[in-house]
């Protein structure tokens, strides 16, 4: 097949001319994936060949900034491919996806592990010092550098043939988990009536303790049901594969591999922050059990539970619902209403324009690929283009759960010429029905906000090299922009603004703000002691050594014992729906969110002290973090923010732990 022979039919083959280089959804059909990743994966094996057979010196220029030019095609095609798989994967689309990975594991691999390729690129590394390389220069060429080495480049020919092998084999059982788990989530989905992301709300709202029961263990036993989308052996599979790809590249457990070139470096570092959350998380945890205990208690003296009864964590959401509105007479169905989607999307929108003078307009007629999918242009404060952002809020069945940031299109340089990026925000809110609005939980706020800072973070980015520009950055530095974008939702200068009533438009009454202020740390125990659990949890499994020997919740059962999670409390993520690190890319990186809530929270103590909408302030967050992606060191990058190293205890301080 040539690029010739299909170009006028393929529509991945060209580049975008819709508006603003969104793609042109109406004109892909799934006929056109295969060949385009196979023209794909020719143009770039074409492009790196070329790189190879330059006669001249090596240079920055006609090697890393050639190979960061290269694969265009695949550019678009996996852009749309691999977003459409997670949020409208039908099953003719899961089929597709399961032919395409091997063939480009391979193709990467190939990269990866072409020698002559890398000699290039190791002349130019060994000497990066004396080569006049702005900061962004030298992190694209150690990115492309690291590629090789973490791949492989250094091992023998059977050695690297084997290293083909599981990273193919683990690129499929990681998609295979996607699946299985969509299907799980679908079941319960089916047989409660209750989409995975109102399991919380639900939970919090069902007066019948059996049915609650019923619930959690629905929820909880995802993967692990016996059945065709039992994921207990995909894990032992992907475990063992992960361990002896660390073992080839001469690391003892795949966490040390995976965090050597990471900001906490380690895993005994991990571990060690990761201990120092979880003891007062617990501690204050259980003072949370003795609040509900005392609602319970009233509740078996009006008879309507058993004598004895105690706190279970199927308990957990219901009670404390019920502590929330003793404490702080505040009433998830009082607040909703005030926290229509559209208003609170408006409201992180205006934020925007407060802080750096963003400009938004609504896109008619774009193409999308789902009629729940909507489009807004950003420009900047002068009226510069800065990109689309696409929101995709509502579940279905062929969607996965949860919330994420995505890019169709990468911001970087071409040939002097800038590249804009055109983002997307998904999510998994109540879908508006009979005439109502999707009103959004106090959490559900919060998520809009934090995957919005994702989303800014690729929109303002402002990188020549798409290989470091954007979100790509290292993993436990990532979700400093998503979390610090949760600080504002709840400040009253923020809400005044966008969080009205959908029937009356009357602005959220100062008295619920205050509530909502006053019970910010509320529950903070149970919610940062589920993070912690997870985010260790997922460093044990990349810890092991081996997996002889080991049955996979039995291990989750004493690796929760050994951190001292209480009977009540479950991680957030149990081991056979634990898809950030099975089927994403947070294998050994969950700690993240709470490594990255560090540099959040004291970030926003900046922002508290000058001004939560200084003009200055915002500024240098967004010159030195937004907009600089991974085009120098995150450490270095935060420190010229903050002119500081950040303060471990801000986090502590922000949960009231």
């Amino acid at each position: 097949m040539t690029l010739m022979s299909c170009n006028n039919s393929n529509p991945f083959l060209s580049d975008w001319t819709t508006p603003y280089s969104i793609p042109d959804f109406s004109a892909v059909q799934e006929k056109h994936y295969i060949p385009a990743v196979e023209a794909g994966i020719a143009q770039q094996e074409a492009e790196i060949q070329a790189i190879i057979d330059n006669q001249e010196a090596p240079t920055f220029a006609n090697v890393v900034e050639a190979y960061e030019r290269s694969g265009a095609i695949l550019d678009r095609v996996m852009g749309v491919l691999f977003n459409l798989a997670e949020t409208d994967g039908t099953e003719s689309l899961q089929k597709i996806v399961e032919q395409a990975l091997p063939m480009l594991s391979v193709h990467s691999d190939n990269i990866s592990m072409n020698p002559a390729f890398f000699a290039k690129v190791e002349v130019l590394y060994n000497d990066m010092e004396n080569l006049g390389l702005n900061q962004e220069q030298k992190m694209a060429l150690k990115k492309l550098y690291n590629g090789f080495v973490n791949n492989g480049i250094a091992l023998g020919e059977a050695e690297q043939a084997r290293m083909r092998e599981i990273n193919m084999e683990l690129s499929s059982l990681s998609n295979t988990f996607g699946n299985m788990l969509l299907a799980e989530n679908n079941a319960f989905a089916e047989e409660f009536g209750v989409a995975i992301s109102e399991y919380g709300e639900a939970m919090a709202a069902t007066d019948d303790r059996a049915l609650r029961e019923k619930m959690f263990k629905a929820y909880a036993s995802r993967g692990n049901n016996g059945n065709e989308n039992d994921t207990k052996d995909l894990i032992m599979k992907m475990m063992a594969l992960r361990i002896e790809k660390a073992n080839l590249l001469g690391y003892k457990n795949p966490a040390q591999m995976i965090l050597h070139d990471k900001m906490a470096g380690t895993p005994e570092a991990v571990d060690t922050f990761l201990a120092g959350i979880m003891a007062p998380a617990v501690k204050k945890a259980q003072e949370e059990i003795v609040d509900m205990q005392v609602i319970m208690d009233q509740d078996i003296k009006a008879g309507l539970l058993p004598a004895g009864s105690k706190i279970e964590p199927w308990d957990w959401a219901y009670y404390t619902e019920k502590v929330r509105k003793a404490k702080y007479a505040l009433d998830e169905e009082q607040t909703k209403p005030y926290f229509q989607m559209e208003n609170v999307r408006q409201g992180v929108f205006d934020l925007t324009t407060k802080l750096w003078g963003l400009q938004y307009e609504k896109l008619e007629n774009i193409p999308t690929y789902h009629a729940d999918v909507e489009g807004f242009k950003v420009t900047d404060a002068d009226g510069s283009y800065i990109g689309v952002i696409l929101t995709d809020y509502f579940p279905r069945s062929t969607k996965r759960g949860g919330a994420w940031m995505n890019n169709f299109v990468n911001q970087e340089v071409v040939n002097g010429q800038e590249i804009r990026p055109v983002i997307v925000n998904v999510g998994n809110f109540a879908k508006p029905v009979d005439g109502k609005p999707s009103l959004l939980t106090l959490d559900q706020v919060e998520t809009l906000f934090h995957e919005y800072g994702h989303a800014l973070h690729g929109l303002l980015s402002q990188c020549t090299y798409k290989s470091v520009a954007g979100t790509s950055v290292a993993r436990d530095f990532v979700e400093l922009p998503s979390q610090i974008m949760e600080n504002w939702a709840f400040q009253p200068e923020v809400l005044e603004g966008y969080a009205r009533h959908y029937e009356t438009g009357e602005v959220i009454p100062a008295e619920l703000v205050e509530k909502i202020t006053a019970a910010g740390t509320f529950n903070q125990g149970f919610m940062t002691t589920e993070l912690a659990a997870a985010s260790i949890l997922d460093l044990k499994w990349h810890m092991l050594e081996s997996v002889e020997g080991v049955d996979p919740m039995a291990f989750e059962a004493q690796a929760c014992a050994e951190m001292g999670l209480i009977d009540q409390i479950i991680p957030r993520y149990r081991s056979t729906y634990f898809a950030h690190i099975f089927s994403g890319g947070y294998s050994a990186g969950y700690y993240s969110y709470l490594w990255a809530e560090v540099l959040d929270k004291d970030a926003f103590e900046l922002f508290m002290e000058k001004g939560i909408f200084d003009k200055e302030t915002a500024t240098s967050f967004r010159q030195n973090i937004l907009e600089k992606g991974g085009s120098d060191e995150p450490m270095d990058l935060y420190r010229r923010f903050r002119g500081a190293d950040p303060d471990p205890a801000a986090l502590t301080r922000a949960r009231g732990l």
